[in-house]
């Protein structure tokens, strides 16, 4: 079963949608998709460590607290997969799930001989971001493992500020601009936060970055209302907001859940949600969510389940 549904509304609302995550964990394993999702993961950073893994100088502070705050976290979430032991100052860490032992100092990079968020990332279906966390420099990405974004890459943002990052994105600045500054200047340490965000897909293929532009392009073709539901992806990203409490940076986590429309929109309910949704979005929002290429078939499949 698909783990969240975006569309609890009948119409398309501007708003960021955070709600304290609570005793909620900020990493989620799917294990039904676990082991693919690593394996891409890992051939990905094989083949070009640069374009998926960046890191700003004097940002290793920041990468080791997040790998002390998330190690324990997934460890006792997950005690049938993952085990963490800590002696005299050594971690020794067992994924079952990827049948690695790894051992390692914190604050040591020659242990792990990765960055710490590099060797991190590796063990999670997240994606993980790092943000400065001081306001007056606007709160700029200074490190991240992204595999799998949406039309994004971190050569294109790693340095801006949050806004700046958020610029491509219709009216952000306008209607939610100051709320998610303060959103991220008031966030408290052990006080998480997460939402959820939306976006529509021709394809299956979690790394869509700029590089992946041409086969997307490609996947337009012989989309119809007969064919779209089956050809066509919901693609939702659960996305946790975390202040470090020692070096105040914000960790951004995005785990990307997808599946083809057919599979979501089985309850005629569901496709009336979605329809909804999707008629009263405005068009600059449906071309940045990548419906707009496949809008009018779409609709036509979900009217048709709606009946």
């Amino acid at each position: 079963m698909f783990p969240y549904f975006p569309f609890e509304s009948e119409s398309f609302s501007m708003s960021m949608g955070v709600q304290a995550l609570g005793a909620g964990n900020v990493i989620e394993i799917d294990p039904d998709h676990y082991a693919a999702e690593i394996a891409l993961k890992h051939r990905l950073l094989r083949e070009d460590t640069p374009y998926y893994f960046q890191a700003l100088p004097r940002t290793e502070a920041a990468q080791w607290e997040v790998l002390e705050l998330l190690l324990p976290q997934l460890a006792a979430r997950y005690p049938q997969w993952f085990t963490l032991k800590v002696e005299q100052g050594r971690w020794h860490w067992h994924n079952q799930l990827l049948n690695e032992e790894t051992e390692f100092r914190p604050g040591m990079l020659a242990d792990l001989r990765l960055s710490p968020l590099h060797w991190l990332g590796r063990q999670l279906q997240e994606d993980l971001l790092v943000l400065d966390g001081n306001m007056e420099t606007g709160f700029p990405l200074v490190a991240g493992l992204l595999c799998f974004p949406n039309s994004w890459c971190l050569e294109e943002k790693l340095g801006q500020s949050f806004l700046a990052i958020h610029e491509p994105v219709p009216s952000f600045a306008r209607h939610l601009g100051r709320s998610s500054q303060l959103l991220l200047q008031r966030l408290k340490a052990g006080r998480p936060v997460w939402r959820l965000n939306w976006a529509f897909r021709s394809t299956p293929r979690l790394d869509i970055t700029p590089r992946a532009a041409g086969e997307v392009l490609r996947s337009y073709a012989n989309l119809s209302e007969d064919t779209v539901g089956e050809r066509c992806w919901l693609r939702v990203e659960r996305q946790t907001l975390t202040r470090l409490p020692e070096t105040e940076a914000i960790l951004f986590t995005v785990h990307t859940y997808q599946a083809p429309v057919a599979e979501i929109v089985v309850d005629p309910v569901a496709a009336r949600k979605v329809e909804r949704v999707l008629t009263t979005t405005p068009p600059e929002m449906l071309a940045y969510k990548g419906v707009s290429p496949f809008i009018e078939p779409l609709l036509a499949y979900l009217q048709r389940r709606c009946a």
